[in-house]
């Protein structure tokens, strides 16, 4: 199925929940065990994020929580199952920001990515980060792009493939940088990050949950943070913006249903997460991912995916990015 317009699909998405057919909206929910689809396979973030929320999630709703992992197609299996489903809030999609950016880089999808979908809520977000070589003379990302703009083409950056987010938040700082540098795929962050440890590429765009283990080791440098402010366990990297770069890119992970989900068990289920989130063993785990609880509701949710499908839309185009 073709897109449609951003238009339709954002004025689809915010009806969507008040479509719900009647009988899901008169049902006691929940009356049956709920299934988290993880569209990545088992051990990543999304994984594990899924899985740091199930005992939560299940106390709170008195009912057994299933993280399923359905992978494949760079997270686009799982998302075409969830939107299939039935919308009666017992199958929901943990999505991340790969979500926004799948179709800016596909001509069809077999989903609209707003009008098939409910939004729930946020889960969290972690904040995109620079990292270099730790052989450039610059110490910061201001420092960088300085050093590029000097030399055109001259220096680089790796990422996890093209399309990746990696390889977008390099776009995205050369955007506001103006800067020219030079593109490295790989076929995953993992050896982009082994690269720039090397020394063997200049930069590298990822969380820090990515990059944690060769910064602790030495081997790389933080530059900045795409983010509003500082993480607390870098307090002294400081963010894009006091460098004087003007962006923040995150990468960002949250629930949502099948279109028509009951508006109810949406707001059960967004409740029941709030609660989760704030509980203060979970703290611990997230600082640990390098992740910030988000816990907002349907709506922040919503609004983040409507900005980042134009906003990554309008780079892809910008920019002439093919998949590969």
């Amino acid at each position: 199925m073709q897109r449609r317009s951003l238009g339709t699909l954002v004025g689809a998405a915010l009806a969507a929940p008040a479509l719900a057919a009647p009988a899901l909206a008169q049902e006691a929910w929940p009356a049956r065990p709920l299934r988290i689809v993880v569209p990545f396979a088992p051990g990543g973030s999304s994984d594990t994020l899924g899985r740091l929320i199930q005992p939560g999630l299940q106390a709170a709703l008195g009912q057994p929580v299933i993280v399923e992992n359905r992978a494949g197609a760079g997270s686009m299996l799982g998302a075409e199952f969830v939107a299939r489903a039935a919308p009666d809030g017992y199958t929901v999609l943990l999505a991340d920001l790969p979500f926004a950016i799948f179709p800016a880089l596909q001509e069809r999808l077999s989903f609209d990515p707003l009008a098939d979908f409910a939004a729930i809520s946020l889960i969290g977000v972690a904040p995109l980060m620079m990292f270099a070589a730790k052989e450039l003379s610059a110490r910061n990302a201001a420092e960088f792009a300085a050093l590029a703009r000097a030399q055109p083409e001259v220096l680089n950056y790796g990422s996890g493939g093209v399309g990746a987010s990696s390889h977008l938040s390099g776009e995205l700082f050369q955007r506001a940088t103006g800067t020219r540098l030079t593109h490295i795929p790989y076929r995953g962050g993992g050896p982009a990050m082994q690269d720039l440890a090397a020394g063997n590429v200049n930069s590298v765009f990822v969380t820090l949950a990515s990059a944690f283990p060769q910064m602790q080791a030495g081997q790389v440098r933080a530059m900045g943070v795409m983010g509003s402010e500082r993480l607390a366990v870098l307090p002294d990297v400081a963010t894009m913006r006091e460098q004087g770069i003007d962006l923040i890119n995150e990468h960002w992970w949250g629930l949502l249903g099948p279109a028509r989900m009951p508006p109810a068990a949406i707001a059960r289920l967004a409740e029941a997460l709030r609660g989760v989130m704030a509980a203060p063993e979970i703290m611990p785990r997230m600082d640990a991912l390098a992740v910030l609880p988000r816990a907002t509701g349907p709506a922040p949710l919503a609004a983040l995916i409507r900005a980042d499908l134009a906003r990554i839309s309008d780079l892809v185009r910008s920019q002439n990015i093919r998949p590969q």
